[in-house]
């Protein structure tokens, strides 16, 4: 299969014995578990099998993927399975793409505290679109939305904020009609920002008096209620970055779009430029800066390239993607045929939306045609982990 000439996993095999050798006791099981298998990525260390043409004299040998969702190479196999699945759900309405991100000094309790800090973050942002959006003085319809958790910058540093799509209306009161919102305009920005502040600090401070909240390093004096009262003050004032895109183009666009977004890591192999016995260059997007000078280079030391990257491992069992409202599990289906009801929307099919067969169950070796002549690719042979293929000859019968 095609790769890039650099990959996040040869920075690792390269550098990740002595990371680990220099950060012993300090790394934790999961991110420890994410090298390995970053590293071991289809390569022999996973088994693969002999895929052959039927029509001509090719094979090749394909290497199992790690499926690991911060591994770069295995991510854009489950993106495109997931849009496949949400296609379904897609509504003929304008969409929305409103972003809340979390202040700096929030970022740094963050930091020590991810799951929990992270899940205010995803509970207080959807209460505060779906109370906005449920107040008659605004839309005053019950909403729904795909929230996708990103917890960084394009440098990779910490930078927690969510991705929220909605779309541009909701069901009345009584569910039984679509209300849509004006057209271009979904909610007020700065009604957003205020609401998202105080959910978000009433939140935390009662995280703080339950005692689930743990400070460490330059954070420790934060564990004094008063200290903690303290720090939080001036967050009650300052504004809270909440903004909204423009409206996509239309429903496939919103496809597109969290195609990119869902499954989305801190760093692509399309973004790495070089690696060398010490250091990492990587292309970047410098948002203060103006213009063409936006896009630069950043080169860091191969072991705080990794440090970056393994500070967005996410805790176990979190899940980065959730859906509310009409769109949560379990009511999302039975919500969006009476939708289409109301809309007179025929529901869509998979022709509509393209049909992608390229699933985590189809082995990479068989997910395109042949190279040489375009016959299909069939197994001739399995080989399980740390194994080597023993042969590597066509199928015997060919196609005609």
């Amino acid at each position: 299969m095609s790769r890039f000439k650099l990959e996040v996993a040869d920075i690792f095999r390269a550098h990740g014995s002595a990371y680990r050798r220099m950060n012993v006791g300090h790394l934790s099981l999961t991110q420890l578990k994410v090298m390995s298998a970053i590293e071991t990525c289809r390569t022999a260390a996973l088994g693969g099998h002999v895929a052959a043409c039927t029509a001509c004299a090719h094979s090749h040998i394909a290497y199992n993927s790690c499926r690991n969702r911060h591994c770069p190479k295995c991510q854009g196999v489950a993106a495109r399975d997931w849009m496949e699945a949400r296609s379904e759900d897609l509504l003929p309405v304008e969409y929305f793409h409103i972003v809340f991100t979390l202040p700096a000094q929030i970022a740094d309790i963050a930091f020590q505290n991810k799951a929990l800090v992270y899940d205010l973050l995803f509970k207080a942002s959807s209460q505060t679109l779906l109370t906005i959006a449920g107040d008659p003085k605004h839309l005053g319809a019950k909403i729904g939305m795909t929230s996708v958790l990103h917890t960084w910058g394009s440098a990779m540093m910490h930078h927690p904020h969510v991705h929220i799509i909605v779309p541009g209306g909701g069901l009345s009161k009584d569910a039984k009609t679509w209300q849509s919102c004006r057209k271009g305009f979904f909610l007020p920005v700065r009604v957003l920002s205020q609401l998202f502040r105080r959910l978000f600090l009433e939140r935390l401070v009662v995280a703080h008096k339950a005692g689930e909240l743990q400070f460490y390093a330059k954070l420790t004096a934060l564990a004094d209620p008063q200290a903690f009262n303290a720090y939080l003050a001036p967050l009650h004032k300052t504004k809270w970055v909440v903004y909204a895109k423009k409206p996509f183009g239309g429903p496939q666009a919103v496809l597109a779009y969290l195609s990119r977004y869902t499954h989305r890591i801190a760093i692509s192999n399309s973004r790495l430029i070089s690696a060398d016995a010490k250091t990492v260059a990587f292309k970047w997007k410098d948002s203060r800066a103006n213009g063409h000078d936006r896009h630069k280079v950043m080169r860091l030391e191969a072991s705080e390239f990794i440090r970056r990257f393994l500070i967005h491992v996410l805790p176990p069992g979190f899940h980065r993607i959730r859906h509310t409202g009409f769109l949560a599990n379990g009511i999302r289906r039975a919500r969006i045929a009476d939708i289409r009801d109301y809309l007179m929307a025929s529901p869509k099919t998979p022709e509509d939306s393209g049909n992608v067969q390229d699933t985590d169950q189809t082995p990479p070796g068989l997910r395109q045609p042949c190279p040489h002549c375009g016959g299909v690719m069939v197994i001739i042979q399995t080989f399980k982990r740390g194994q080597l293929p023993r042969s590597r000859a066509p199928p015997k019968d060919k196609a005609a």
